[in-house]
């Protein structure tokens, strides 16, 4: 299991999984929800290296590994934190 944590707060969710709805609960702001507004860009402060590659509407965007969109990203395993 791999865990998503802001702040206080940390949920677990099974390895590989899209971090759009635990992203959600923990508070991130979300709008489109497929990549092309912006609203859910996190600030990974801590597992940069356990979420997947950035793919091309996160490129676009200009994202870099320190910011994703929370909508597009899956988490591998480990322990990722994130502020936004």
């Amino acid at each position: 299991m791999a865990e998503i944590k802001h702040q206080d707060k940390t949920i677990e969710v099974p390895d590989d999984s899209p971090i759009k709805e635990t992203c959600e609960k923990l508070g991130v702001p979300f709008n489109c929800k497929n990549g092309t507004c912006g609203t859910c860009i996190v600030e990974v402060t801590e597992g940069k290296e356990n979420l997947s590659e950035l793919n091309e509407k996160e490129k676009l965007m200009g994202m870099d590994e320190e910011y994703r969109l929370a909508c597009q990203c899956k988490i591998k395993s480990g322990t990722v934190e994130v502020d936004f």
